[in-house]
């Protein structure tokens, strides 16, 4: 048996879809990092379809290649990964319903997507929870997380491990946004933000005196160039990668929920796979999670700036301002913690005051 390492060819792979796709320099984005460890047996060879929603200028594509390129190496070509970005397969939902009747191999939704699986993955979707990408990483790692992926046995899903899609931002081109009451528009009308079909993110757009409007994340960019929504609430590095500083003029850094990804494949297709097969479809997973969190924290500030360069005028909230919109959003927590469970949202804000006192 032979150690496999990524060539530097290999690593170049990875970010070709980045430098042809990007319309600026790119970011100096983290190489990934070396494929180490034996050539596994020969179980057979399966091509794995993997649909996600973002283009290929995304930290999460860049991941899922080099997810390929670990299956790809340690199997001797055995098993490879096809991905197709940009939801040309179908947005979080219909890609999760095609990994229930086998359709799908595997696919990289947000958290706040699959609620309807597993109700407890909804505390993700609470504002403010997460006050920091330490803690965020610190829950996802924890004891806690793991019981939500553990949760969707049975539903036809099979959850490997979190990633980060990120801090959520607001942006939109009616007006800038430095408080609730800028949202809400007083003496105008309040802002129409499209949100996943999430009812705890209706709740904290309703508490801000928006109109929420759920819609496929496939339909947004349209629909915002054709004036049917205001905004929108996405990470900065999906606003970017998404082209939507081309119909939005205006930003506001909220950072109002922290949601991570979720890799998943279909249980049928895991139950193909031999055990040998299995644990290293796992160990891909969760190697390459750790490589999208890296891409995704270098990519932020980045992305960031980048729209800005491009036109976007970006609102930095100062510790008051946040504030602000945290007493706002309160009565989220008052409606929706009693439905998450109580007690799973206090052990969550125990790993975050732990992690932030280490």
């Amino acid at each position: 048996m032979r150690r496999s390492t990524l060539t530097l060819a290999g690593a170049a792979s990875l970010t070709l879809g980045f430098s042809l796709a990007a319309q600026a320099q790119s970011p100096d984005l983290s190489e990934p990092p070396a494929i180490e460890g034996e050539v596994v047996g020969n179980h057979g060879t399966h091509t794995i379809r993997m649909g996600i929603g973002l283009a290929e200028t995304s930290p999460q594509y860049l991941s899922s290649q080099y997810f390929g390129e670990i299956l790809s190496q340690r199997t001797d070509g055995r098993i490879s990964v096809n991905i197709f970005p940009n939801s040309q397969l179908g947005d979080d939902v219909q890609m999760m319903e095609m990994l229930q009747t086998g359709t799908l191999d595997m696919t990289y939704p947000s958290s706040s997507a699959a609620t309807t699986y597993v109700p407890e993955l909804a505390a993700f979707d609470l504002p403010f929870l997460l006050p920091s990408r330490e803690a965020a990483i610190t829950v996802m790692e924890s004891d806690v997380a793991r019981s939500m992926l553990d949760a969707f046995e049975g539903t036809g899903i099979k959850a490997l491990t979190f990633s980060e899609n990120g801090y959520r931002q607001l942006s939109n081109s009616a007006r800038p946004v430095s408080s609730p009451e800028d949202v809400a528009g007083l003496d105008v009308r309040g802002l129409s933000v499209r949100t996943m079909e999430n009812p705890v993110h209706l709740a904290i757009w309703q508490a801000l005196g928006a109109n929420p409007t759920p819609m496929a994340f496939g339909e947004l960019f349209s629909a915002m160039e054709q004036g049917v929504v205001d905004g929108q609430e996405n990470p900065w590095s999906t606003i970017l990668t998404s082209n939507f500083h081309e119909v939005q003029d205006y930003g506001t850094e909220t950072r109002h929920v922290y949601t991570p990804f979720v890799m998943m494949m279909s249980e049928r297709t895991w139950n193909r796979l031999a055990p040998e097969y299995q644990e290293l479809v796992q160990e891909a997973a969760r190697q390459s999670a750790a490589y999208e969190i890296q891409l995704s924290t270098e990519y932020d500030d980045w992305a960031r700036d980048q729209l800005e360069a491009r036109g976007m005028q970006i609102t930095r909230l100062d510790d008051e301002q946040i504030a602000a919109f945290q007493e706002a959003v309160q009565p989220v927590y008052e409606e929706w913690a009693p439905r998450i469970g109580e007690d799973l949202i206090a052990e969550i804000q125990a790993i975050v005051e732990a992690s932030m006192n280490d």
